[in-house]
């Protein structure tokens, strides 16, 4: 195969559907989700089998248990794949919304209309219920989409894709308007992520590694989050039983999302009534805890806390601890380490609050509550497609709207300049 002309080929019809699935009405759209969640629960015996022939070559190439697991289609996963089809299709439509509208001096009405970003580029891993998710939010949106799952998926992703075509011509929508590249040449990756004359974004979802060369790389904008560097602050007077709720549940609820607390801050004036019991919940839970000096002489079980921990992303049973001396010195350690993702205080002081709200510059920042909250499902987004802690187009989770752009739009009646 050449690949550079399969891609390109790609991006033709992926550019030329997108027009006409901007311009299809969100019952045509919402019809096609629905059509896709009939021929997925009819095609389940086919996925079954083109996961089942993944999974053989995942096991015979040595793949770890983990992406194994991730892999894997289960009846229940193909019923969480329909149920997430049904409620995209439920979900308000943002395109073509019509918001700020002025009046000018001239008589002319301004305002900006709410309109598809085009064409998306989405590279992801093992899981191959990414490919309806991703695919159903895009569409929603009214975009057309190019999907690059994992080679491991290969098998189960095209399975769904034409369980997706199915969806998309039972619409009347193009087929290309969702393409799942067929190969798994790498090289696809590559040349994906440098056609902006057809690939209006990137939204790559994976590892750490995967992101780093995706952003490296890409000639197309991309929407990511590398690192979910995640900070729980317990201020000075905080209420000692929420601090310690909050405290433990963004650490222990999930060890493996990005909205985890990976470090936790306390003020001095609250270290010495709080650490202990906070180290009780935390071994009871499992917690390796690594502390600065000062944590350390009130928990002397707590391994030396090194520079790379206050950066680290455990995404385990792992929790850097360090006593600060209040607000200025926890907002100066989280401007420092954070990754920009979702930062929490815990206080009394409204005044304490608002300024923590105000310097902390994070995707999502919190008072009195858990980091966990940094979800799209949770902030009321519906579904997300993933968290940007970039700072332009997007910040934070990524839902319907994050998929869409403005544009101007203007409204006379014969007005002309002089």
């Amino acid at each position: 195969m050449d690949v550079d002309q399969y891609m390109a080929d790609l991006g033709r019809a992926a550019r030329a559907a997108s027009r006409g699935v901007a311009a299809s009405s969100t019952v045509t759209r919402n019809r096609a989700l629905l059509a896709t969640r009939d021929a997925l629960d009819g095609a389940r015996a086919t996925l079954a089998e083109a996961n089942a022939e993944d999974l053989a070559r995942g096991a015979a190439n040595g793949l770890a248990a983990p992406l194994m697991d991730r892999l894997e289609l289960t009846p229940a996963r193909i019923d969480a794949m329909l149920e997430g089809l049904r409620q995209v299709a439920e979900l308000p439509d943002p395109v073509g919304a019509i918001t700020g509208m002025n009046t000018m001096p001239s008589g002319i009405q301004v305002g900006r209309m709410r309109v598809p970003l085009g064409v998306i580029g989405i590279i992801y891993e093992s899981r191959p219920n990414v490919t309806v998710e991703a695919a159903s939010l895009c569409l929603k949106a009214g975009n057309a989409t190019i999907l690059r799952g994992g080679s491991e998926a290969l098998a189960s992703n095209c399975a769904i894709a034409s369980c997706i075509a199915e969806g998309l011509r039972a619409a009347g929508l193009p087929e290309a308007a969702v393409q799942v590249v067929n190969t798994p040449d790498r090289a696809a990756v590559g040349r994906l992520i440098t056609m902006p004359d057809y690939v209006d974004v990137i939204v790559p979802r994976g590892g750490k590694g995967l992101i780093e060369r995706i952003s490296a790389e890409s000639r197309v904008p991309v929407i990511k989050h590398l690192d979910g560097v995640c900070h729980v602050y317990i201020d000075d007077g905080a209420d000692a039983e929420m601090a310690i709720a909050i405290a433990l549940n963004a650490k222990t609820q999930r060890y493996g999302t990005c909205n985890t607390m990976e470090t936790l801050l306390v003020a001095e004036s609250e270290a010495q009534a709080l650490l202990p019991r906070l180290a009780q919940a935390y071994a009871g839970a499992g917690v390796e805890l690594r502390g600065c000096e000062r944590t350390r002489a009130i928990l002397p079980q707590a391994t030396v806390a090194t520079e790379q921990d206050w950066r680290e992303e455990y995404l385990a049973p792992i929790l850097a601890v360090r006593v600060v001396s209040g607000l200025e010195a926890a907002i100066e350690h989280i401007n420092t380490y954070s990754s920009l993702h979702t930062d929490s205080i815990v206080t009394r002081d409204h005044g304490r609050a608002m300024r923590f709200l105000r310097e902390v510059d994070s995707s999502s920042v919190m008072v009195n509550a858990s980091t966990r909250f940094a979800d799209g499902f949770e902030y009321g987004l519906g579904a997300e497609i993933g968290i940007s802690t970039d700072k332009l187009h997007a910040r934070g989770p990524v839902g319907l709207e994050g998929l869409t752009s403005l544009k101007y739009v203007v409204f006379g009646e014969g007005q002309v300049r002089t």
